[in-house]
């Protein structure tokens, strides 16, 4: 039988919330992750009026060629964009969103930057603020699930779970059974302690996407919470060479471990 939230100790849901989880799940078990990523990818939207040229596959390399053209004018909203998104992939995130900020001040109408700058905010952990600009970005007339889900995210990380819950659920109506927003629903349960239902939840975003890292990760983790830690080893090992396998069951055996310490403070 499976324990039910209510037989999870009180403790573990503070340990859940708190960002310690969020750093060893970015560092360990889910790759380069920042910390609105655990929570939910804050994945871009392409068809706004801004869309930003593709990112060269090198992120440094797409520093220098978008700083470039951003510095030779600061006014160009694709250049803003593109250079914002490429200072976030190689994690200098204050300058990413002094940049989308500045951006969003030269074109306040734009959402693609408003998009962008809400990305970076979260990155930063200014949730709030990336939650209320965020909202600037989306349009009842023209919903985006990505920014609902991405809203959900925010909200969770501010401990707002039940509101988290109405803007995925808003983000599944658009696009059913869509495994990041599954993802991020799931996590939003375990934040709140319902294992259980973080469970049937991420193992339907699971379902959906096999091959997705950090789906496997945060089903490894609600699996291992529970008690099942030799189901969330081979979860998390999965197609993985041995190295790479290795370190990823140590950092979620790490996890574990601090669950049980503070469980029994």
């Amino acid at each position: 039988m499976r324990p039910s939230s209510s037989l999870v100790r009180p403790n573990v849901a503070r340990f859940l919330a708190s960002a310690a989880v969020t750093a060893i799940l970015a560092a360990g078990l889910g790759g380069c992750q920042t910390m609105s990523d655990v929570t939910g990818a804050l994945t871009q939207k392409s068809s706004s009026s801004a869309a930003a040229p593709a990112i060269p596959d090198d992120p440094r390399r797409a520093v220098e060629v978008y700083g470039e053209r951003y510095r030779a004018n600061p006014k160009d909203a694709n250049a803003a964009l593109a250079y914002g998104q490429a200072l976030r992939a190689t994690g200098q995130r204050s300058q990413a969103a002094a940049v989308l900020e500045q951006a969003t001040i030269a074109h306040p109408g734009n959402k693609a930057l408003l998009a962008g700058y809400g990305r970076a905010l979260a990155d930063n952990g200014n949730f709030q603020q990336a939650f209320d600009v965020l909202g600037r970005a989306h349009s009842p007339e023209d919903p985006d699930w990505r920014i609902l889900s991405a809203q959900g995210a925010a909200l969770d990380q501010l401990g707002r779970n039940e509101e988290a819950q109405q803007y995925y659920a808003a983000a599944l109506k658009i696009v059913p059974n869509e495994p990041t927003v599954l993802s991020n629903l799931g996590l939003s349960y375990m934040l709140q302690n319902n294992l259980p239902k973080a469970e049937q939840v991420l193992g339907r975003a699971y379902q959906r996407n096999q091959n997705d890292v950090r789906v496997r990760a945060n089903l490894a983790l609600v699996l291992g919470l529970q008690g099942r830690e030799a189901e969330a080893e081979i979860l998390v090992k999965a197609d993985l060479p041995p190295d790479q396998a290795a370190a990823k069951v140590t950092a979620l055996r790490q996890v574990l471990a601090k669950k049980q310490q503070r469980a029994d403070k």
